[in-house]
């Protein structure tokens, strides 16, 4: 037996006592920042830390809540701090409860999806006041801490070791995908993507997109959406026409699907592999598009600048060989469901399962509501 379950065993058997948020704590708003001056006190808002400041709001172990913005991005701070008005911090009474048990759990709470406006997410002190809190004996709940801790740090240190090995893959891929795209003067033919591709646009808004459309509606640099109507049936590369994303290319369509008004499509022609036309695109076009975008409000793309993109023309034998090679180092380094971004991910999940289950008790029978 764990220690953890000789503890709960001893002192929870029969359950664990279940508490408003407001018995146990009392919720604080934040001030404006604006009058301090610099120094060693960090300044927390709804996304983190914004500033370092020369005075500091309360100074003991604390859980902020984010009042405005991301709702469920919760901070556990334990030195002293300044909050402005878009996040709560809280006073604990640490009798009942340790401040990082109330953090741990509170992620798991759902907080991020108790939005009390129709616009701006936002949340009330009331409503959190209300939030029912397992409250274990403080040696369990101590227990629960060092467990939490020892498997937060170990789940930071593997996805950092993963991230780092995921930034060099893809530093390994950029080079090796400009080395097989790049070819001597004369070892092949040069010709510009107005040659080589038609170029278009779509005629939909983001509006026109439903839940249960059949067909894919490619809406610039956003996740695809759906439409019950399709507009092309081809392979194409697709690509944003303003915003931010301008210039990048964010998907390979292949079949039926329909297209945003302000995005562009670019389809091979017969002498070019699709595959080798993407890799093309996605290695060059966003540098060669900032040099020859147009600047007002947004960036923004006009047809003519696409057509003298210039694109290398080998045989389609050794385009598709190309193609191959890049298509496997791309899923190694991009796909959600292959390689180390599929590992970073599962680790994550793994942390949030152990977590949550050690954050799950049965109610006290005597407690009431």
């Amino acid at each position: 037996m764990s220690r953890i379950e000789e503890l709960i065993s001893e002192h929870c058997l029969g359950g664990v006592e279940l508490k408003r948020l407001g018995d146990i704590v009392r919720i604080k708003n934040g001030k404006d920042h604006k009058m301090l001056g610099d120094g060693a006190y960090p300044v927390y808002g709804s996304g983190g830390v914004m500033r370092y400041a020369d005075n500091y709001a309360y100074n003991r172990p604390s859980v902020l809540i984010p009042r405005k913005g991301s709702l469920g991005n919760l901070f556990f701070v334990d030195v002293p701090f300044w909050n402005v008005d878009t996040i709560f911090y809280t006073e604990i009474d640490e009798s009942q409860i340790r401040p990082k048990f109330l953090f741990y759990f509170l992620t798991t709470a759902g907080l991020g999806e108790m939005n009390q406006a129709g616009g701006v997410p936002s949340q009330t002190q009331s409503v959190l006041n209300e939030l029912k809190i397992p409250v274990p004996p403080l040696e369990v709940q101590g227990e629960i801490i060092r467990i939490l801790d020892a498997f937060t740090e170990l789940t930071a240190e593997l996805t950092a070791e993963l991230t780092a090995e995921l930034t060099a893959r893809k530093k390994q891929y950029n080079y090796y995908r400009d080395q097989l795209l790049s070819f001597e003067d004369g070892d092949v033919k040069w010709k510009t993507l107005g040659e080589v591709a038609t170029i278009g646009t779509g005629s939909h808004d983001t509006q026109d997109a439903i839940v249960d459309g059949e067909y894919i509606f490619y809406a610039r640099g956003h996740k695809p959406l759906r439409l019950n109507k399709f507009d092309f049936d081809e392979t194409a590369i697709i690509t944003a026409g303003d915003g931010a994303g301008v210039g990048k290319v964010f998907h390979y369509a292949q079949g039926k699907y329909a297209l945003h008004q302000r995005a562009y499509r670019i389809v091979p022609s017969a002498a070019m592999n699709p595959r080798f036309t993407y890799h093309c695109l996605k290695s060059h076009f966003y540098e060669y598009i900032q040099k020859a975008s147009v600047s007002s409000s947004v960036t923004s793309l006009r047809r003519p600048m696409f057509l003298n993109f210039p694109v290398p023309v080998p045989s389609l034998a050794e385009q598709i060989r190309i193609a191959v090679m890049l298509d496997k180092f791309d899923a190694l380094t991009e796909s959600l469901t292959e390689g180390l971004p599929r590992e970073i991910e599962l680790r994550q999940k793994q942390y949030e399962h152990y977590r949550d289950l050690l954050l799950s008790f049965s109610k006290l029978e005597s407690t009431t509501a």
